[in-house]
């Protein structure tokens, strides 16, 4: 609450001078269960916080004020909210009928609550039927509405409850790009909807750090230990009752059997949930000392639980949503949650029609640890939403109007308030620096940072997470949303696992090293880790010359010699991740030594390292510095100075460059007979005094059929940040790498 209200501090001014009047919007949030609250009360402390835009009315209906449920309207007022209205909305019964009783009894209350509060916009979440009467009653009432978490898929009536209410919704704020796509899919105006992500992941991703053993040990028992429970939450299926109610009875028999300590909470208000609590007691679950039943546990202890769980299990669709934000193993049963987006994190046991499937699923998850996953939410939903309710003008007419298509592209980024650039984080792994940096969709480094690279293992890392997290803050004030993070580096590198395998010598202490796991603990967000060579590929194939072509190959010419190759569009790796080690490509049987070990590579020749040897043999001879040059006492004999040398007129300078030349062009040579490309790409320092030579050589030495071959030089400035972005962008918008 106390970071609210310093959110908008120095910007108050400014948007009280663009909305040209002091009109506050009377906000009204509707909450009608455990589960919906979790969602609307990040959103309500940041309403709260401001009270110089916004008034906020709470109103109360549904299971909160039942006593079977825990009376969870009781956390509102913990969380020091004045209710303004209690409205008692639930008809008990055990079928149908009573949800269709339920939501007549809150249309016949609602009308008069709305008449007195007289709201500028209704805010109501989800796919519930108490919200259906919700929005009904607002829509019917000439009140906007915020829908939250629309365009979402599911399974059972919730998915025609949730687009019922999109249809009667003035404004959406979805969490997913997929959610977004379905609701343009839905003819909404483009204009009106925000993908913000999930308000409680701004609670979720700052929770785990917090203290969690008396939490657990308050629920649980003093005995238990953390990832050595379960958590069991499952609800009936009102589409499917029966079915609903004999999955539960096997599941809490799989669990009995499993002989784990496990925190079982009592199911939703729908048809069938009275049934499921029969069940429970049926079999013991109260007193049955591996069990503790429960009706509500307070959110903020929830997410510790479920955050130190050594699984959860059910079919809540907090068990694929909010628990991916932690890496907590789920089971996901039934068709309850059947299209949301999930993690690796979920397995799903779709038919769950016997207590062996259910049983086996908990021994392939119990315990395990997931990569942190953040398709529902950046920790930024809140922030974004109460800039979007400050830019609605209440002076537009208030009849809806739909975007029938063809639909547009950049659907709801047009507008400036909710604009944000997609971007990624990139980190590059040098021999001398690391540097990160973000990157824009259309390869713009928005921002970067460079530090000296630490010579010790535990030092890079540290460093590694420490400007990680730096860049990541920094990405919310520049405007843009990070997707990811890719990790460019030297070395043979498993891109599947985010393992480098082998470092180069020019990286010390960096072999067998897990990089994924660390930098996506940190952050909450998907890693890729990939070589630098195959990097720079996908820069040019992203944002430079390889762009739309379907075979090419990239040499990077600097301080070493390596490259990638892109095959039909596609990312060559190897069968053991060593393809595309083109500065090891022998020339010579008897050339000079190289780093490797062997004799005659490329590298040995045409490297930054390799030129650098040869000038120091020069300058050792007198032989390097003619007319025209000059060098400092202290100063390091390099590369540079062999070509200015050359530039200058130094015949033995100029002899040993064209030496290099002949040598990278013999290697592309091979590369073009092995691989048949139609384009070469020279990147690096070195690429510009190498593309002459290397066409020669080509003209001189290749098969006439490759002679056609196109050799150019990269024109990105910075191919290895590019590349660790393009690992990222290239999966997280179009699934192809």
């Amino acid at each position: 609450e106390v970071y609210f209200k310093n959110l908008s501090k120095q910007k108050q001014k400014e948007v009280m001078e663009k909305n040209g009047n002091n009109h506050k919007l009377r906000v009204c949030v509707a909450t009608c269960n455990r589960a919906d609250y979790s969602k609307l009360a990040p959103i309500m402390f940041g309403i709260k916080a401001e009270p110089q835009f916004f008034e906020l009315d709470v109103v109360v209906l549904g299971s909160h004020l039942i006593d079977d449920y825990g009376n969870t309207y009781r956390m509102i007022e913990q969380d020091d909210f004045d209710i303004h209205t209690r409205l008692h909305t639930i008809v008990r019964g055990e079928d149908e009928a009573a949800m269709v009783e339920s939501v007549g009894l809150a249309l016949v209350k609602l009308p008069d609550v709305l008449n007195r509060l007289k709201p500028d916009i209704m805010i109501v979440h989800g796919d519930r039927f108490d919200a259906l009467a919700l929005a009904t009653s607002a829509a019917l009432m000439n009140i906007r509405i915020l829908h939250i978490e629309g365009g979402e898929v599911s399974g059972t009536i919730d998915d025609s409850i949730r687009h019922a209410i999109t249809k009667l919704a003035h404004y959406h704020v979805c969490c997913t790009r997929s959610a977004e796509q379905h609701l343009i899919a839905m003819c909404e105006d483009h204009d009106r909807i925000l993908l913000a992500g999930c308000p409680s992941y701004d609670k979720l991703l700052s929770a785990k750090n917090k203290d969690y053993m008396s939490i657990i040990r308050m629920w649980l028992g003093d005995d238990v230990k953390t990832r050595d429970y379960i958590v069991a939450l499952q609800h009936p299926v009102t589409t499917d009752i029966k079915h609903s109610i004999k999955m539960f009875e096997l599941t809490l028999d799989a669990l009995i059997s499993f002989n784990k300590r496990t925190l079982v909470l009592f199911p939703n208000v729908d048809a069938g949930d009275k049934e499921m609590v029969r069940v429970m007691r049926k079999k013991g679950i109260e007193h049955h000392p591996n069990f503790r039943a429960v009706k509500h546990v307070p959110f903020d202890q929830f997410i510790q639980l479920v955050a130190h769980a050594g699984c959860m299990i059910g079919n809540s669709s907090c068990g694929v949503r909010e628990v991916g934000a932690f890496g907590t193993p789920v089971i996901n049963l039934g068709t309850r949650q059947t299209g949301r987006e999930t993690g690796e994190n979920v397995l799903h046991v779709r038919d769950a029609d016997t207590q062996d499937k259910i049983l086996h699923a908990l021994q392939l998850q119990f315990g395990k640890q997931y990569p942190c996953s953040k398709i529902y939410g950046d920790g930024n939903a809140v922030p974004r939403i109460l800039k979007f309710l400050k830019s609605i003008d209440l002076k537009e007419p208030l009849q809806k109007k739909f975007c029938f298509p063809p639909v547009k592209d950049n659907i709801s980024q047009d507008i400036d308030h909710i604009l944000e650039t997609q971007s990624a984080l990139a980190v590059d792994l040098g021999g001398t620096n690391l540097r990160v940096a973000i990157v824009s969709m259309k390869g713009e480094i928005v921002k970067k940072y460079t530090q000296l690279n630490p010579k010790t293992y535990e030092d890079r890392l540290e460093l590694i997470l420490r400007m990680c997290v730096e860049a990541a803050s920094e990405a919310v004030n520049v405007n843009c949303r990070i997707l990811g993070v890719g990790i460019s580096t030297g070395g043979r590198v498993n891109p599947r696992e985010g393992i480098v395998l082998h470092s180069t010598k020019l990286i010390q202490e960096w072999s067998s090293v897990d990089l994924r796991t660390p930098v996506s603990d940190a952050l909450h967000l998907p890693v890729w880790v990939d070589n630098d060579g195959n990097c720079a590929a996908l820069a040019e194939r992203k944002f430079g010359h390889g762009k739309g072509i379907e075979n090419f190959v990239t040499l990077i010419t600097g301080t070493g010699i390596g490259g990638g190759i892109v095959h039909q569009h596609e990312l060559i790796h190897g069968s053991s991740f060593c393809a595309a080690e083109l500065g090891h490509i022998v020339v010579s049987l008897d050339g000079p030594e190289c780093l490797c070990g062997s004799q005659g590579c490329i590298e040995a020749y045409a490297s930054g390292i390799a030129l650098q040897r040869e000038a120091k043999k020069l300058h050792d001879e007198d032989l390097l510095l003619v007319e025209g040059m000059s060098m400092k006492k202290e100063e390091v004999v390099s590369a540079a100075h062999l070509i200015q040398a050359a530039k200058l007129g130094n015949t033995k300078a100029d002899s040993i460059l064209r030496t290099a030349g002949t040598a990278l062009g013999l290697g592309v040579v091979n590369i073009l007979h092995t691989m048949n490309p139609s384009l070469v790409i020279l990147s690096g320092v070195l690429a510009s005094h190498y593309v002459n030579a290397v066409k020669d050589v080509i003209n001189r030495q290749a098969l006439s059929s490759v002679k056609t071959v196109d050799v150019v030089v990269s024109n990105l400035a910075d191919p290895a940040l590019l590349g660790a972005a393009s690992l990222v962008l290239d999966y997280t918008t179009r699934r192809i790498y």
